[in-house]
């Protein structure tokens, strides 16, 4: 059962994949130290795969899968089930209404760090009414847990928010990764009340760049900014999760969720078999193992034929 109803680029993705016979999927021959570089229009898709108690379905083959293109069965080209390391940006709200709760912030971003994979690249963008890079600029990524604490406290608690802003950089920083699977972590109350750029305009960066956004919405009920319904969507629209935290402590527990939920992600990739030229298709992946109920966290359509997007996957 699909979860989200979100967007995914169509884009030109240059793969290293293991040398093949030419009736084989991409997916066949993992064990080959032989590769080529293949040229495809592959619409790639992370997909989270859960039982119905919540816990991760970690034993899926290729041929549990299937996905559909606007109802139409495809045939799926590439399938991963690995550690890969990942690029992660931590968007950290630094407005006044976050006084009393960065410390749970701080714990929960090193919570995240300590279970990452060593060759994943990490940065930190924070953002009050204004957007500020958290690292130094002679260190654009790092895995460190003291490097990534004192990114996080560099910047004042105070002002406005100005979300969307520091979204739309962290996507700029996400484009400099070197790593293909791009995820984000907004930790915020959810407002704007400060930004130049708008919600849709994320979305659609997001999109282009085939990341996953997560979000944590810390906030007391009586906060006057808080915004669920934005946190929302952004997560939705993108094939990530959004959490609400009973008490800000509990920051720390889901980031550790978050880490869990980015190892075990499985990666599919089609070859789309519709001949009509651009506009919007809806995607559906389902997932079966016998006597097992599972519920398919993934996006869940994209728009055909984004220039952007293909320039983008041919970095």
């Amino acid at each position: 059962m699909l979860r989200y109803s979100v967007a995914v680029p169509l884009a030109m993705f240059w793969l290293a994949l293991p040398a093949l016979p030419q009736d084989q999927s991409a997916s066949t021959s993992q064990d080959s130290p032989f590769q080529i570089s293949i040229d495809l229009n592959l619409v790639v898709l992370p997909v989270t795969v859960r039982d119905k108690r919540g816990g991760f379905a970690s034993d899926l083959s290729e041929r549990d899968f299937e996905i559909y293109e606007d109802g139409v069965k495809q045939t799926i080209r590439l399938f991963r089930h690995e550690d890969i390391p990942v690029t992660v940006g931590l968007v950290i709200d630094h407005s006044g209404s976050m006084q009393q709760k960065i410390a749970d912030v701080v714990a929960a971003a090193e919570a995240f760090v300590q279970l990452s994979n060593p060759q994943d690249q990490m940065f930190v963008v924070n953002f009050n009414e204004r957007v500020m890079e958290g690292l130094p600029a002679e260190v654009p990524f790092t895995n460190s847990p003291e490097q990534m604490r004192a990114a996080i406290l560099k910047a004042p608690l105070t002002g406005q928010t100005a979300l969307y802003d520091a979204m739309g950089e962290a996507l700029n920083r996400l484009r400099e990764a070197s790593q293909q699977k791009k995820v984000l972590i907004a930790i915020s109350d959810g407002g704007d009340n400060a930004s130049t750029l708008t919600l849709p305009h994320v979305l659609k960066r997001a999109d282009e760049l085939n990341a996953i956004v997560y979000t944590i919405g810390i906030f007391a009920r009586e906060d006057p900014d808080q915004n669920q319904g934005v946190l929302h969507k952004l997560a939705k629209e993108t094939g990530g999760e959004a959490y609400f935290p009973a008490q800000f402590n509990a920051a720390v527990t889901i980031c550790q969720e978050i880490a869990r939920d980015i190892r075990h992600q499985y990666t599919l990739g089609y070859v789309s078999s519709s001949v009509k030229a651009g506009g919007h298709r809806t995607i559906r992946v389902v997932a079966k193992s016998p006597g097992k109920d599972l519920v398919v966290r993934t996006r869940g359509g994209y728009v055909a034929g984004s220039p952007e997007a293909k320039n983008e996957a041919g970095k």
